[in-house]
């Protein structure tokens, strides 16, 4: 017994923090950096409806430099002059949920502190609905690209935006002749578009189809985004904004008008975190002698909402936490608070 007891003083005589000078500062306020990845729409595809048609991505709702649409980027930069010149655009038109691990490369090779991500309106609009993007696959490739900014961008923000919903859009302009003759000339959405006015069973059949692969793909963007502390999801906001006919460019009336392109860079910033709060979350740990080590225990508070708290072992990726951690003897652990708007704390490192 006394053995046992002298052991245990040792191992907590052992335990030690190190100095402050070793921690990791807090993250909070504004980022001085923004990749945007998706598709088309991302790049404001048409939006101005000027012939020829292509990108026009000075009217990105993320990235756009243009006063008429008011960007992400403009508005950081309003109140974050350090983040001149340093918007990214890696949206590639005709993109898929297939190409945003090549995107997400692209912003961890960039440092960007801010990654959005609007992706999936090409996973839905497809020749038919047989050769729409399976949930699984859509999941598989958001998956890995989340890990890959993770681990590639572990201090950024990553901000998930809804796929806006391609059924409304149908809505709002089936009746328009003009709108019509583009989705046919055009073959843009056969999948939800082809045969605008039809009432056929199989028409309504086949855009339910459409719709439904489409909530089923907002639900994958949520539950994955979710799993991740640093990542936040719109709640839906931009696939529920009501578009009006006028948010639709005329030359295809299929992708983002100017107007448009600023409703849905006002949509995106009012959902978004609020890069205004500087409070970072405190954590507080508590260790218990073990064998071999101790188990450290993490609690965390925040002024607005925590968001998790994350741990790493030694020099090894940051991991969510969920449970106690065992460190093992020697080995070193840090932590981190991270709060609903991103904002980290400073590290905290215990070794066992």
């Amino acid at each position: 017994m006394r053995t046992r007891i002298a052991a245990v003083c040792a191992l907590v005589a052992g335990l030690a923090v190190p100095a402050a000078a070793q921690a990791d500062p807090a993250i909070t306020g504004y980022p001085s950096s923004i990749a945007a990845t998706g598709d088309s729409i991302t790049q404001a595809y048409d939006a101005d409806s000027a012939f020829p048609p292509g990108e026009r991505p000075q009217y990105s709702w993320a990235t756009g430099t243009s006063a008429q649409v008011d960007s992400i980027y403009a508005r950081i930069l309003a109140a974050n002059p350090a983040i001149t010149g340093n918007a990214f655009n890696d949206s590639v038109t005709g993109a898929n949920m297939v190409d945003l691990p090549g995107q997400a490369a692209n912003a961890i090779a960039q440092h960007a502190q801010l990654v959005t991500v609007e992706m999936g309106a090409n996973d839905v609009c497809t020749s038919s609905p047989a050769t729409m993007t399976s949930v699984a696959d859509f999941k598989a490739e958001l998956l890995s690209s989340m890990k890959a900014l993770s681990n590639g961008l572990p201090d950024a923000r990553i901000e998930i935006y809804s796929i806006p919903s391609v059924y409304q859009l149908w809505q709002v302009l089936k009746g328009n002749s003009s709108a019509r003759l583009a989705w046919s000339l055009f073959s843009i959405c056969p999948s939800m578009l082809a045969n605008p006015l039809s009432t056929a069973q199989a028409d309504v059949d086949r855009r339910a189809a459409v719709l439904q692969r489409e909530v089923d793909f907002n639900v994958t963007l949520r539950k994955t985004c979710a799993r991740y502390i640093h990542c936040h999801f719109d709640g839906n906001a931009v696939f529920n904004y009501p578009f009006a006919a006028t948010d639709a460019d005329t030359l295809d009336y299929f992708h983002p008008s100017i107007g448009g392109q600023a409703k849905l860079a006002l949509t995106a910033w009012d959902v978004g975190v609020d890069f205004a709060d500087t409070t970072p979350p405190v954590s507080t740990p508590q260790v218990t002698p073990i064998v071999g080590g101790a188990s450290v225990s993490l609690s965390a508070t925040d002024d607005v909402k925590v968001s998790g708290i994350e741990y790493r072992i030694g020099k090894g990726h940051w991991l969510r936490y969920t449970k106690p951690v065992s460190v093992a003897t020697g080995r070193t652990i840090t932590w981190r608070a991270v709060d609903v708007n991103g904002n980290c704390e400073a590290t905290q490192s215990l070794i066992a």
